[in-house]
């Protein structure tokens, strides 16, 4: 074999290749060759070079199982990716791919002598041996997960486009082998609109690989005439390279093609998934150059690769014999057939081996397959006689071949039909699968269905379609159902134990035999708690190539039939999808306030809330602090405005109003009288706060409420929801892109206002504190409320959004001679954090009570249920275990940021959950939850900062700022 991995065999092998593109890469360290369509193992096995990764726990060298992405031995690291398979991506020009899971080389990997040590790592080892002393996992962990690492991430890699995409159907189709082929074009010809889903980049599934009889010929042209008329048809939509990775309630699949997922709904569904070719388990099985017939003859046919100088093929049925004939016709060099059976059932297919001088091997098995130095190839093999249900003879019998094509069987791809409540279910004696309880409108054709002779899938993939066809039609009429005999196509005990063990029914793993039936001694009897003890199937191959032969250990070894054992649950997705496709396009939507423009044209500094954008603050961004700051002090001193139009806002009418509102927040809003406003807090029924806002009643039916800017939509979603099931007479309008708002704040707010604003009356008497009045301004009808949210006398004004500009215009013209400057979300936090006002979902989590945040008086003791007032009754029984409290450093110290952890000698009591410097009192303030003992005024406790560095807090009485409330009152 050619090393410069161009030596292929002639067309018309080499379906996927195009001969006159070359292409070079680079694959741990070393360059190679190929053809535009290779996949990297392809073309690596063109180049004689086989080792592409190591195995999980013991390091092993490995090479392609299956050649269809349906195996972890080919996961290999690209330059911005990790976790790759290289039998399924395709080589680029120069691009730069190297192994996983190795130390020192892939090639004489230094971890390698682990293999050595296996009798010390049975399974579940982790389990009994890492967890004492206490604490010793601590000091394991780290040294496991590095040994058992695969791959690494690119920290700096930029997220790249993806997007979803929604599409309707009469009828789809998945898998377009020749099942899905016929089935598909059937379904068409009707009339009925049909999406027909295919994993490879060409139609035609096994037909492009796979031999059917000993003229091939006639397989191929069956092939032709169906994807001639699939792809001519109008009716079919087909989606290549595409896999579909669910199937969901009422035949809602996702279908992911490249970085696009597809949301499809079909009316029914045929699934013509195919089955998974499955390997004989004995010693040594694992060893690069041992794979599935169906990997040789996909090296063979679809990249015209010669695998090897001397193949050996053993086989548990028919298509061992159809594939030695695909490889002598190819010109390879077929050492031997090794049948596990008498003899092959179709004596016409035996007798064309035994015409081309294939010695033929009846009643035998590969034993042991040895191998080269370092294990980096098989060598040769121990062919011996089978005498027994998993036992053979002492005469070995050593045959030399590189290559080594195992298959003892099929299991159907049924992962798709078993999430949709289908049944798998197995004759032990017959050796064969049956799905049945499949949904209606569900339906099976092909080889998934236990039907593997073409002419066989042909006719069960049209009656599949039929039965679709009539289920969308409404036609009562039954389609007769036809039945087929067949040949067996597995190999009923393929699994042959060898006392120095490494006969891998786990790949991914490295689990072997002993591993599997050391489960079952130790008390696993059910497969679901063997898996979860052993972790068989739980890897990358998700029990493609291990979920039979561990039913069957099982099923062995606790007296069972493989029918009772079962397998494993089949979970989505079906292959592993990136998080990116769940995700969808890379996009950041927002909303912009009515005075959106006026902020950018005063120099504003935008940031996020929620999904709005506010001014974070006014300036220079390079002088962040310094802007802050001056808007601070303005507000202190001066007058400040504020853009809080994305405030939620509620409209609350109707008979029932004030009850409903009684029931939804956590005080009392029954008798509260016209005029007046009050703090809202809102809990769930676990007692956790959710929300808070401002609730004035503008008539005895009419109340207007502020929620949280992030928070609104919720909120206004838990009052449709409870009162579908309460039915009070009230309607619920959310309100907050019908009104905007501004905050004037600061000891000059009421003189702005009195110069604005002409039919109310400003003064304390007329309009307290917390107060709320209807009035105009220029015409513009307006709410205000006066509030205290920045510690300083203010009002917010609620208006109609259309007149955003003109009033904000009219309000910074009027407050020109008073010193008013706007001040953004940065300063209003700071300005609040100095008065002791929270924030919530920044001081309060999703575990956070009234009680531990000093809200136990927003909280009505007297109203007879509220949501969440039972769980509040039992938690205000129950000791505090943290609470909220307000502390001061010296600003010579480290500020604490957001997020930093409180201590308690070595044990985590809290955390930061806001803290500034504090230009007004000149000191650095902030919120922590501390542990109780902690939370005493005059108290100090550490916290731990940047670089590990521990800072003092010292607990004090809030608010910082204005503690008697007489600067929200002036005169």
């Amino acid at each position: 074999m050619s090393n410069t991995g161009l030596d292929r065999l002639p067309a018309p092998y080499g379906l996927l290749i195009q001969r006159d593109q070359k292409v070079e890469f680079e694959f741990d360290g070393q360059k190679f060759k190929g053809f535009a369509g290779d996949t990297i193992a392809s073309a690596l096995i063109a180049s004689g070079r086989w080792v592409m990764s190591r195995s999980f726990k013991y390091h092993r060298p490995r090479a392609p199982l299956t050649m269809a992405g349906q195996d972890a031995n080919t996961l290999i690291q690209l330059p911005q990716e990790p976790n790759v398979l290289a039998d399924t991506t395709e080589i680029e020009q120069a691009v730069c791919a190297t192994g996983q899971n190795y130390s020192g080389s892939l090639m004489k990997d230094s971890d390698a002598f682990l293999g050595h040590f296996s009798k010390f790592m049975p399974v579940g080892f982790y389990y009994r041996s890492f967890y004492k002393p206490k604490g010793v996992w601590k000091l394991w962990e780290p040294m496991i997960r590095k040994k058992a690492g695969l791959g690494v991430l690119d920290l700096n890699f930029e997220p790249e486009y993806y997007d979803k995409a929604y599409l309707f159907t009469d009828v789809t189709v998945i898998g377009a082998g020749p099942a899905g082929l016929q089935a598909a074009l059937t379904a068409a010809e009707a009339g009925l609109k049909v999406l027909l889903i295919e994993q490879d980049k060409i139609l035609g599934g096994s037909l492009n690989y796979a031999r059917f009889d000993v003229d091939a010929q006639k397989a191929q042209a069956i092939k032709a005439e169906l994807i001639q008329k699939v792809e001519n048809h109008p009716k079919i939509t087909v989606l290549k390279q595409a896999i579909c990775n669910a199937w969901f309630t009422d035949h809602y699949l996702p279908i992911i093609q490249g970085k696009r997922m597809y949301k499809v709904r079909a009316k029914q569904c045929i699934v013509a998934s195919g089955s998974f070719d499955q390997p004989v388990v004995f010693r040594n099985n694992d060893l690069p150059g041992v794979m599935l017939t169906s990997a040789v003859q996909r090296l063979v046919k679809l990249y015209a690769v010669k695998p090897g100088q001397k193949i050996a093929i053993l086989t548990g049925n028919d298509d061992g014999y159809l594939a030695a004939l695909d490889l002598v016709e190819a010109g390879l060099n077929v050492v031997a057939l090794i049948e596990m059976r008498s003899g092959a059932a179709n004596t016409e297919i035996q007798k064309a081996v035994e015409q081309n001088k294939i010695p033929c091997y009846f009643n035998s098995t590969v034993y042991e397959a040895l191998h080269s130095k370092g294990m980096l190839h098989v060598t040769s093999i121990d062919v011996r006689q089978i005498t027994a249900e998993g036992q053979v003879s002492e005469h070995a019998h050593y045959l030399k071949c590189d290559v080594l094509a195992m298959s003892s069987g099929y299991m159907p791809v049924y992962q798709l039909l078993c999430q949709a409540g289908g049944k798998l279910s197995y004759n032990d004696t017959q050796a064969q699968f049956s799905i049945s309880g499949l949904v209606e409108g569900l339906h099976i054709a092909g080889s998934v269905n236990g039907v593997h002779a073409l002419e066989n899938v042909l006719a069960d993939a049209a009656q599949s379609a039929k039965n679709a066809i009539h289920a969308i039609l409404n036609d009562t009429h039954q389609v007769d159902k036809i039945t087929f005999k067949e040949a067996a196509v597995n190999y009923p005990w393929p699994i042959f134990e060898h006392p120095k063990g490494k006969e891998f029914v786990d790949y991914d793993e490295d689990l072997q035999i002993k591993d599997i039936i050391n489960a079952t001694k130790s008390g696993y009897r059910d497969v679901q708690l063997v898996k979860r003890f052993s972790t068989v199937g739980m890897g990358p191959s998700q029990g493609r190539h291990s979920a039979l032969p561990t039913a069957r250990l099982v099923a062995k070894h606790t007296d069972r039939s493989v029918s009772e054992t079962g397998v494993t649950t089949a979970r989505p997705p079906f292959t592993a999808e990136k998080l990116a496709h769940i995700a969808g396009r890379g996009f950041d939507p927002y909303r912009q306030t009515a005075m959106h423009r006026r902020h950018l044209e005063l120099g504003a500094k935008m940031m996020p809330a929620g999904n709005w954008q506010r001014p974070a603050f006014y300036g220079n961004p390079e002088q962040r602090l310094e802007n802050i700051e001056r808007e601070v002090l303005n507000v202190r001193k001066n007058v400040g405005i504020i853009d809080v139009s994305t405030l939620g806002g509620l409209e609350i009418r109707g008979t029932d109003s004030a009850e409903f509102l009684n029931r939804m927040y956590t005080f009392a809003f029954a008798k509260l009288p016209v005029g007046k406003t009050r703090y809202a807090v809102m809990a769930a029924e676990d007692g956790v706060i959710i929300d808070d806002g401002v609730a004035g009643r503008l008539s005895d039916n009419h109340f207007y409420v502020t929620a949280t800017t992030s928070g609104v939509d919720r909120i206004y979603q838990q009052m449709l929801k409870w009162n579908v099931q309460w039915r009070l007479n009230v309607d619920i309008t959310n309100v907050t892109s019908a009104f905007t708002a501004v905050n004037i704040a600061g000891p000059n707010s009421r003189k702005v206002m009195e110069k604005v604003c002409h039919d109310v009356d400003f003064s304390n008497e007329a309009f307290p504190y917390l107060g709320l009045r209807l009035g105009t301004i220029q015409g513009i009808p307006v709410r205000l409320l006066r509030v205290g949210f920045v510690g300083e006398l203010g009002y917010e004004i609620h208006y109609p959004a259309r007149y955003g500009e003109f009033l904000w215009d009219h309000l910074i013209g009027a407050g020109q001679e008073f010193q008013i400057q706007p001040f953004g979300v940065e300063a209003q936090r700071l300005l609040r954090l100095e008065k002791g006002h929270i924030i919530i979902s920044q001081e309060t989590d999703g575990m956070t009570h009234p009680l531990e945040c000093d809200l136990g008086w927003a909280v009505a003791k007297s109203k007879p249920w509220f949501v969440g007032k039972r769980s509040i009754d039992i938690l205000s029984k129950q000791p505090l275990k943290r609470k909220l409290v307000s502390f001061v450093l010296d600003k010579q110290q480290t500020q604490p940021l957001e997020g930093h952890i409180v201590l308690n000698d070595e044990n985590i009591t809290g955390n930061i959950t806001s803290c500034e410097f504090s230009p007004t009192l000149d000191q650095i303030i902030g919120m922590a939850y501390v542990s109780i003992e902690q939370s005493e005024v005059g108290q100090q406790f550490p916290i731990r900062v940047e670089k590990g560095e521990i800072v003092y807090g010292t607990v004090v009485k809030a608010p910082f700022y204005d503690p008697e409330g007489v600067r929200q009152e002036v005169a």
